[in-house]
């Protein structure tokens, strides 16, 4: 017996080693994670790395704050001067308890948006941008389908559990949320602020005096975390997107219905599981736009059949990959098309895949225009083949 034992335990040992050797990586189980759904990106090429049920609609809660922050820095000025309304003040807590028609200036609010996601101070932004919460959602919205998010709605600029007058949930699934987040964190600003730990301010007025402080602790929890926001609400549970850069690559998680209250920690515990499945199983991949071999495509109907060349603009294509996976392209396109053609028009595409995966598309164009020959042109050509000679 003992001697079968040692025999298998050598075969699980020598598969286990076979399969380092060759690459395989390791893969990230649903089980692993609390979520209910999540998401794992690569923030730069937009590959969604993991997901699970990452295209399930869902409540995201405070973490809607990004969107509301981005379109603020885009849309507003740091200086311009918010006017809190009466409705602004009575948003339920979390809130700066800003006084009905107190000033304050726009970029000190974003910091208690962020910092301590102040339901009053993202209604103020959302009046005073989109002049009212209605008027902003559709800001919103426009924003998300701007970003490829079609299954995402807002309602509010908060993220507290809302449907409009047609029904609409205020929802997003993680997917989305985690391009929101990659398009977000392409911007200074929106970076100096998220990662701010404290920002004191006043009124316009100099009258009163406020403190904000950062709590996304798992700022402090991996190193590279560059970025992040916290929710939650009754029907969302727990939520939390957030970004992390190391070793030159770029990564966004995000978190729906992680746990519910007493489950507090579990959107950390399953942020550093996929930052480190990230960072441990992909490695950046690089094909060469230069290395595509375009074919040459037969233009019918000029005075002859002819071949041109075509080509496509340089565009080196990245991403991250596993180790066993590797960037590859699709050439889309007809054998013979017909003249007229034009210098530059549009004969075909490349569509750059990795895995099952495709990353992008572009143009093939064509080299040189061909006129398209007609009946006149012919008589004239063989007028002048017989008679001009």
């Amino acid at each position: 017996m003992k001697k079968i034992l040692s025999i298998i335990s050598l075969v699980i040992y020598m598969s286990v080693q076979i399969s380092l050797d060759i690459g395989y990586a390791k893969v990230l189980n649903e089980n692993e994670l609390y979520s209910m759904s999540a998401c794992l990106m690569d923030a730069e090429s937009g590959r969604v790395l993991y997901g699970k049920n990452a295209d399930e609609i869902r409540p995201m809660a405070s973490t809607t704050k990004i969107m509301t922050c981005i379109i603020a820095l885009e849309c507003g000025n740091m200086k311009d001067v918010v006017k809190i309304s009466k409705y602004a003040a009575s948003m339920p807590d979390v809130q700066l308890n800003a006084r009905t028609d107190d000033e304050f200036y726009l970029g000190d609010l974003l910091y208690a948006l962020m910092l301590e996601s102040h339901n009053d101070v993202a209604v103020a932004i959302a009046e005073h941008i989109g002049t009212s919460v209605e008027g902003f959602a559709a800001i919103m919205n426009e924003k998300a389908k701007d970003l490829g998010c079609y299954d995402t709605y807002f309602v509010t600029p908060n993220g507290l559990d809302s449907t409009d007058d047609n029904g609409n949930v205020h929802s997003t699934t993680a997917t989305d949320l985690a391009k929101i987040m990659a398009y977000c964190i392409e911007n200074d600003k929106f970076i100096e602020i998220t990662q701010t730990k404290n920002h004191s301010f006043t009124n316009v007025k100099g009258t009163l005096n406020y403190s904000v402080n950062n709590k996304n602790a798992f700022l402090d929890m991996m190193e590279g975390v560059i970025s992040g926001k916290t929710g939650f609400t009754n029907d969302a549970g727990y939520c939390y997107v957030a970004a992390l850069e190391r070793d030159g690559k770029k990564y966004v998680i995000s978190l729906l219905g992680c746990g519910w209250p007493y489950n507090k920690n579990y959107k950390w515990l399953d942020s550093k599981t996929l930052f480190n499945y990230g960072i441990n199983e992909f490695e950046r991949k690089k094909y060469e736009n230069g290395n595509v071999t375009l074919p040459k495509i037969l233009v019918k109907d000029g005075w002859k059949d002819k071949y041109i060349d075509t080509y496509i603009d340089l565009k080196d294509i990245e991403t991250l990959g596993m180790q066993n996976e590797e960037i590859y392209y699709e050439i889309e396109m007809k054998n013979v098309i017909s003249a007229p053609v034009e210098e530059k028009q549009v004969v075909g595409k490349i569509v750059y895949y990795i895995g099952n995966d495709e990353l992008e598309s572009q143009n093939i164009y064509a080299s040189v225009s061909v006129k398209e020959v007609g009946f006149i042109d012919i008589m004239k050509d063989i007028f002048a083949m017989y008679f001009l000679h």
